[in-house]
């Protein structure tokens, strides 16, 4: 590993280690303050305190690069990088107690061909005791329990019928959910898990396939490298590469054109 790039991945674990602090403190308590945005969504204190404590260490730390938050907006300053922070993946879990939520951490380069690619990716799930991470070139891994990391890949199904399939749910999908779910119903498993933690799982080997019809940005740049950094690969659900597209599909690589074809009727 590059020292550049040993020195982001260790950066993103800090930035990991300031949000744990903070939103395990919030998670559960019986004063949360819990808001709606404009879109109808929900955010509670924990999640801006947890982007706040993320921005302060990345304006000390790394004053040249960019920031995309999903509470406090877009500061890319035209910069050659910039880091993309959802303090709370999982709020709606979050505020029910429900442990399903994350920190997710990327770090975005841009190349001297135009395009953008995640090079660094860390995401922590305090309250589940896991935290994945990797760093363009070098692997992914998960800690258990604050354990020593583990490498992890993905699985090697190749056919549908065999393939177990995570979602979020079926909204969304709009002229793509008949085929979902008759991609649903050609699996040999489903479940919906849903959100970051679903793209772990295929990460880990554990599901093969993860698919989500709306994400951010923010959704998906941690995802994105840890899921290839596995082995696998990452799209919309288009099948465009990478965390730009506007939805989430993972899968362990082998089965993804199968998937693919199918969301789109071919």
């Amino acid at each position: 590993m590059s020292l550049t790039r040993g020195n982001d991945l260790a950066l993103a674990m800090r930035l990991a280690d300031a949000a744990d602090s903070v939103t395990l403190a919030r998670y559960q308590s019986i004063d949360l303050i819990v808001s709606t945005k404009p879109d109808n969504t929900p955010v509670t204190d924990a999640d801006k305190a947890s982007e706040e404590a993320i921005r302060a260490l990345l304006k000390s730390h790394r004053p040249d690069d960019g920031i995309v938050g999903e509470e406090f907006g877009s500061d890319t300053g035209g910069a050659d990088r910039y880091w993309v922070i959802d303090p709370i993946d999982g709020t709606k879990n979050f505020l029910r107690g429900v442990p399903t939520w994350a920190t997710l951490i990327g770090l975005i380069e841009k190349q001297s061909d135009g395009s953008e690619v995640v090079v660094v990716g860390v995401v922590s799930a305090p309250a589940l005791f896991r935290r994945w991470h990797a760093s363009e070139g070098n692997g992914a891994f998960v800690s258990v329990n604050k354990a020593a990391p583990e490498r992890i890949s993905v699985s090697q199904v190749s056919e549908i019928k065999d393939s177990s399939i995570s979602y979020s749910d079926f909204i969304g999908w709009g002229e793509r959910l008949a085929p979902f779910q008759e991609l649903l119903a050609d699996a040999w498993r489903t479940r919906g898990i849903g959100d970051f933690w679903s793209h772990m799982l295929v990460a880990e080997g554990a599901v093969d396939v993860a698919a989500e019809p709306t994400l951010a940005i923010w959704d998906m740049a941690a995802l994105d490298i840890i899921v290839r950094e596995a082995g696998g690969r990452f799209t919309n659900v288009a099948g465009v590469d990478g965390c730009l597209g506007g939805s989430g599909l993972s899968t362990n690589s082998v089965i993804h054109q199968k998937i693919v074809d199918k969301l789109n009727g071919h």
